[in-house]
């Protein structure tokens, strides 16, 4: 990577302009996947920056799962860039998701989008391995004696697992994220039933209907019997406020 790459930064926070410069790159395709930037002190220099500055935004884009900071010196150690999906889009969509910055309803038309393009994907592109799972994780739901987080992990492992047997990695990801970042409402919602245990039943049912459907290989029907499996549990009309499991 040669000098001439890297500008001088010229405003007041330079973490910023660090960031800005390392994305661009990154956009531009000039770095990729596996690349390790230059050590603190030759990129500094590059940079014309201070070297707490450079770990600044060094340590921002190692939250965001952008690159991994490893310990130590010579050809082990450094900034590298990621190549794998990493929890960064989780906790920044559970956080803002927390804090309220995305209102229920478009939580919910997000979902309907996703998983019944999922649903429609899976009953195509579903492998008998994929069906066993699935299967599996039903049988699991079925416990007595389950506890309601316990089957709150089974409800997000089936729709995630759903989203994994469309070989679409992408799509997969933001399913997982999704559930992962609701997690915590979904627990809520489940406390304030009251009986969980007769919502569960209705649960595995529609489920096994989902399931059923993919297995069939009928796609109108598994994309149909995922959207009202969703929106039954949710009012379209009334949905702020309401933090309803599924």
């Amino acid at each position: 990577m040669s000098a001439e790459a890297w500008e001088p930064v010229q405003r007041v926070r330079t973490y910023e302009q660090v960031m800005s410069q390392i994305e661009d790159r990154i956009l531009d395709g000039r770095l990729k996947a596996g690349d390790k930037l230059p050590s603190e002190r030759d990129l500094s220099a590059l940079l014309g920056v201070s070297r707490p500055s450079l770990r600044e935004s060094l340590r921002v884009l190692e939250a965001l799962g952008i690159v991994d900071i490893r310990p130590g010196g010579g050809a082990e150690g450094g900034a590298v860039l990621v190549g794998e999906p990493g929890s960064g889009f989780v906790n920044l969509l559970k956080l803002q998701l927390a804090l309220g910055q995305f209102d229920q309803k478009d939580v919910l038309e997000t979902r309907i989008a996703l998983e019944t393009w999922c649903c429609e994907e899976a009953a195509v592109r579903a492998s008998e391995q994929d069906l066993h799972e699935l299967e599996l994780i039903l049988d699991a739901m079925e416990d007595p004696e389950i506890s309601t987080a316990e089957f709150n992990r089974l409800d997000a492992a089936f729709h995630v697992r759903i989203a994994e047997s469309t070989g679409n990695t992408l799509s997969s990801h933001l399913m997982g994220s999704l559930r992962t970042a609701i997690n915590r409402q979904m627990i809520e919602a489940y406390a304030r039933l009251e009986d969980w245990k007769k919502t569960a039943t209705v649960v595995r049912s529609e489920h096994r209907h989902i399931l059923d459907a993919i297995r069939r290989r009928d796609a109108n029907e598994s994309r149909r019997a995922v959207g009202e499996h969703i929106r039954s549990f949710y009012n379209i009309g009334n949905v702020e406020g309401q933090n309803h499991p599924r």
